[in-house]
């Protein structure tokens, strides 16, 4: 089944079910969040990426925070589930906004107990490695879409992510990319030490040794 949304293009990938916070001041995009407000409607969020739109989350209005005497306003969004685009137009009938043809994606909730759990661990030993707070949740909320803005992840691994229609795959991928990056925080943290630890490099200067020629090495 395919449907017809109004778009809001951004260099970015929003998730099913993450807030959003955006600052609306373009004429276009203010029309759309009156039309928002007033019909309820829903809209995209394609991922601009490398100058091409393919797949995007749909997200829906959940509150305008302020508004400004320009028209301009600061909006609450919510990410809804992820479609493909079909065919993609300029401007939405006799809207200033743009709009598109899309067809959503299945969304197959077939993540393991297990898989959650190993998920949340590494997810905390990740924190644990890169010394910062970890994020607070609760485990039975926890969705392989929760933490992806904060894994490190690249816009286009975040891409590839909301394209996979399978939650055990998404949790495979996830799991993968943690389990390679927790060893290399680890490993700087580990020559961190070395350095703060060896007296070697304490008074290290490397102006020490600029006026050594290649001559004088050999």
């Amino acid at each position: 089944m395919t449907t017809t949304l109004a778009m809001f293009p951004l260099e970015m990938v929003v998730f099913p079910e993450e807030r959003l916070a955006l600052h609306i001041f373009e004429d276009r995009y203010q029309q759309l969040v009156n039309d928002c407000e007033q019909y309820e409607i829903t809209f995209g969020i394609p991922a601009y990426i490398e100058k091409t739109l393919a797949y995007g989350t749909e997200v829906k209005l959940v509150k305008v925070d302020k508004k400004y005497s320009s028209g301009a306003s600061d909006v609450v969004c919510e990410g809804i589930r992820v479609f493909k685009i079909l065919d993609f137009q300029p401007t939405l009938s006799d809207r200033l906004y743009a709009g598109a043809e899309v067809q959503f994606l299945d969304d197959i909730k077939n993540g393991t107990t297990n898989q959650k759990l190993l998920f949340i661990k590494l997810v905390l030993r990740l924190y644990e490695a890169l010394q910062v707070e970890a994020p607070v949740f609760l485990a039975d909320e926890v969705t392989s879409f929760s933490f992806a803005h904060k894994l490190g992840l690249s816009i286009e691994q975040e891409l590839k992510l909301i394209k996979m229609e399978n939650e055990a795959d998404r949790y495979i991928y996830l799991i993968d990319h943690v389990s390679a990056t927790i060893p290399m925080v680890e490993e700087i943290n580990r020559t961190r030490r070395l350095i703060e630890l060896n007296g070697h490099f304490k008074n290290f200067n490397p102006l020490d040794f600029t006026d050594y020629t290649l001559g004088d090495i050999e």
